[in-house]
């Protein structure tokens, strides 16, 4: 479920007044609003209505993930313009990620960051055959939207650069291959799509990842 309006009609539940309390209006609102898209997307599957808080582990870089309603996963998103959610029934799918980033390109500074030298040669490869793309700012969203599904699964971290990312630019796909050794069950290669709309500076990224 998706959105590019603000300010959507919702009552949150206490727990999340008192998450969200004291929060700046455009905080709240985009805390509203990725609510709004996530409640409709778990009631098409037919979950029951509840908060969508943290998990209270303590550890301050899983302030993005909420707790998702017992047999449900999913993930949140949102960026200028954009909110997002996707959820699945946990049977179907171990965990998933979902990420939005504005359409243009990283700063050189934080594409090195980001990137590995043999993305770097991919991403070249790929902005010379398609230079409407922003495909350094894909290859970012993609690992983003692999963390998210990968951390509240394992509760493992993972340096961004041990995420090569490899992008279909025909089928709109990508997979990642993560340098590190998965728990028992869940595989280290992982799926996902990637969609952009608008032109070059314009519209936004949005990408998925998938562990069966």
């Amino acid at each position: 479920m998706e959105s590019w309006a603000d300010g959507h009609e919702i009552t949150l539940f206490p727990a999340e007044e008192e998450y969200i309390a004291g929060a700046a209006p455009s905080r709240r609102r985009e805390f509203r609003d990725v609510r709004w898209c996530a409640r409709r997307a778990l009631a098409s599957l037919g979950a029951p209505p509840g908060p969508l808080v943290p998990t209270a582990t303590g550890a301050e870089f899983l302030v993005r993930y909420p707790a998702w309603p017992a047999g449900y996963t999913g993930s949140l998103t949102h960026c200028d313009g954009y909110r997002a959610a996707a959820v699945a029934v946990a049977a179907d799918v171990l965990a998933l990620g979902i990420d939005a980033e504005p359409h243009d390109r990283l700063p050189a500074p934080a594409l090195g960051r980001v990137a590995g030298p043999e993305e770097l040669e991919h991403l070249a490869a790929l902005r010379a055959e398609h230079p409407e793309v922003a495909w350094d700012r894909i290859l970012f969203s993609a690992k983003e939207s692999v963390y998210k599904a990968w951390f509240p699964l394992t509760r493992r971290w993972f340096d961004i650069r041990d995420c090569p990312i490899s992008i279909d630019p025909y089928g709109a796909t990508f997979t990642a291959g993560l340098a590190l050794d998965p728990p028992e069950g869940v595989t280290p290669v992982v799926f996902g799509r990637w969609a952009v709309s608008g032109a070059l500076a314009q519209g936004h990224v949005v990408t998925s990842a998938v562990i069966r």
